[in-house]
């Protein structure tokens, strides 16, 4: 079962590799005040891919601390 595993990460991996391989075509990322950047558009999605996990980490920080926090306190018993 964990050969079967590894086949499937490899195979995604693969196949995001290609996708990065066949995307290499500059593209222009325009900013504010008429700033652009050319970049290549594997590596733009590439970033923007980490900024989205980074924004849902972020977001999520919040909840998760609490839930420890709530796991961590002893239950009182009922009165």
């Amino acid at each position: 079962m964990k050969v079967l595993g590894w086949l499937w990460k490899a195979a995604a991996f693969f196949l995001v590799f290609a996708l990065a391989l066949n995307n290499q075509a500059p593209v222009r990322v325009h900013g504010l005040f008429g700033a652009y950047w050319d970049a290549p558009l594997a590596l733009v999605l590439l970033i923007v891919l980490f900024a989205g996990v980074l924004l849902g980490m972020a977001v999520m920080a919040p909840l998760w601390w609490r839930a420890r926090r709530h796991a961590r306190t002893p239950a009182t018993p009922p009165a």
